[in-house]
Formats: C-alpha cells, sequence, structure tokens
C-alpha cells in the first residue's frame, strides 16, 4: 500500500484552521492580510464575477499574481484550469505557493485532470464525494476542498459535500478488506486511497471548505461539520464592508463555537453579498459539476 500521509506538507498545516480569500488585485490582498487571512488565492475575477461574464474564465495574467505576491507575506495561491498542463506550469515557475486545480475555471480537459506527482508546487482540488477525493489524492493533491456552488453565496452545496464526505469516510473505516475492494471499484477510487483512509481513520489531507461562505456564521458552520479551514472568495468582496467582513469571517472561522462572539461579529457588516438560490441554476451553470 503506498503511503498518502506524506501529501500533507509542513505549508498545508500552517494553513490548518485558518481562511483563504481570493483577491484580484494587491489592495484586496493587503485587507485579505490585515483580517488574518492564512493565504491568498489571486485571480483575475472572483467567482460571482466570473459567472456573471461568462465565456471562458483562465488563468489569472501573471501580472496580477505578481503584484499580489509582491503585496504579502502570506502564501499566495492561483488558480490554473482543470487538465492544463501549461497553466500549471505557469504558475509553477511564477513561484506560487499552491495551485488550485479549479473547477471555478473552464475546465481544459475533458479526459484527466492533472498529474500533480510532475510538479514540485503542492495542489488543493475540490471535491464532492469520497470518489473524486480519492481520485485527486490518487494523482498527489496535497489537500481537497469542497466544491460548494461558487459565487452564490449560498452555502448549502459545500454543507452537501462536506457532509457526503465525512459519511462516506465514516462508512470505509467500517468495511472489510473485501468490502474495500468492492467499493473502490463502485466509485471509481484507487484503493490504496481508501486503505490509507482506513488505516489513519480519516483522509490523509486536509479538507477545506470553499463555494458559497458569506457571512461568520457560514463559516463557523463549515467548521463545526468538520472543515479543516476556510476558502472565501465573493463572500468578502461582494459584501459592503469587505474590510470588517474579512475580520468577521476570519474570527467566526477560528472561534467557531463560541456563538456569543459570532453573533457580535455579525452585526453592523452591512449587507452580505446577494445569493443565488443554486436551485435556480441549470446543470451548465453550475461549476460544482466541472471534474470528476
Amino acid at each position: 500500500m503506498k503511503n498518502y500521509e506524506h501529501l500533507t506538507n509542513e505549508l498545508s498545516e500552517k494553513l490548518r484552521g485558518g481562511v483563504i480569500m481570493d483577491v484580484i488585485n494587491a489592495d484586496e490582498a493587503r485587507i485579505a492580510e490585515r483580517a488574518g487571512a492564512v493565504a491568498v488565492m489571486a485571480l483575475e475575477a472572483v467567482p460571482s464575477d466570473i459567472r456573471k461574464m461568462g465565456g471562458v474564465a483562465r488563468m489569472a495574467n501573471p501580472s496580477i499574481i505578481k503584484e499580489v505576491q509582491a503585496a504579502v507575506s502570506i502564501p499566495v495561491m492561483a488558480k490554473g484550469r482543470i487538465g492544463h498542463i501549461s497553466e500549471a506550469r505557469v504558475l509553477e515557475a511564477l513561484g506560487v505557493d499552491y495551485i488550485d486545480e479549479s473547477e471555478v475555471l473552464t475546465p481544459a480537459d475533458e479526459a484527466f485532470h492533472l498529474n500533480k506527482f510532475d510538479y514540485n508546487t503542492p495542489f488543493v482540488c475540490g471535491c464532492r464525494n469520497l470518489g473524486e477525493a480519492a481520485r485527486r489524492l490518487g494523482e498527489g493533491t496535497t489537500m481537497l476542498r469542497t466544491k460548494g456552488e461558487p459565487g452564490t453565496g449560498n452555502i448549502v452545496e459545500a454543507v452537501r459535500h462536506m457532509r457526503q464526505v465525512n459519511r462516506d469516510v465514516n462508512r470505509i473505516l467500517s468495511m472489510s478488506h473485501d468490502e474495500l475492494m468492492a467499493e473502490a471499484k463502485s466509485i471509481g477510487a484507487p484503493i490504496d486511497v481508501l486503505l490509507a483512509i482506513k488505516e489513519y481513520g480519516r483522509l490523509p489531507v486536509l479538507n477545506f471548505a470553499a463555494g458559497g461562505v458569506a457571512t461568520p456564521a457560514d463559516a463557523a458552520l463549515m467548521m463545526e461539520l468538520g472543515a479543516d479551514g476556510v476558502f472565501v472568495g465573493s463572500g468578502i468582496f461582494k459584501s459592503e464592508n469587505p474590510e470588517m467582513t474579512a475580520r468577521a469571517i476570519v474570527q467566526a472561522t477560528e472561534n467557531y463555537k463560541d456563538y456569543t462572539l459570532i453573533a457580535e461579529l455579525s452585526e453592523d457588516l452591512g449587507d452580505a453579498m446577494k445569493g443565488i438560490d443554486v436551485r435556480t441554476l441549470h446543470e451548465n451553470e453550475k461549476m460544482s459539476e466541472r471534474g470528476w
């Protein structure tokens, strides 16, 4: 059996319990760092704007990534398209700390995700269930996150994905070896990954929440459900008061069981981003359906 525990690297452990924020320029990156973000994700547009613009969403212009890197001292991540070998190589050449092979961008390959073992830069990838999580782990990702439904300000899909992964992991822990073999075939997962989960009693890497976080209570909810940290994009910079919202979400994530504090943090923030009922989205409008 392969040893998958090595996939959890030193950097990902430093991110545990923290908030990672999408930013599109140096000013937003500085707001994120002042608010206590453990890392930022550099991209050209937050998911809500990507959704509105339509067309093809690609890796951010390198000038944006360099601007953000120069502005902050915390780790800088960046998104590349699913299966886009060259975008990932460019991001690695730019020296980003993490590459997100992201369904938020338009997939470049309909058959293959990247082989993360080919890169020196670590990867984070999205998942909706254990089958997706296990396939990404088999490819070498060192961090997972829920897909949620990005750019909606609606937490329901992130909740669904976190609960599904946790439910799937708990089921794996009670299975015999023969049952694991059958399960691996059923969900298209590498058997070594399922055996590793059973041995460790958990996923061998961190699993963050992402997609739809818009309020301090949203962030606290995802931590309650077992997330190892939170990604926030449109929920901060599409709110009425981004700087206050950013600080409040960081504090709520770090103190997710202090409900009195979360109530205080939620006061006087102004309006949260306008949300979208995901039930109104057609299948071809759902970013979480991208990837496999």
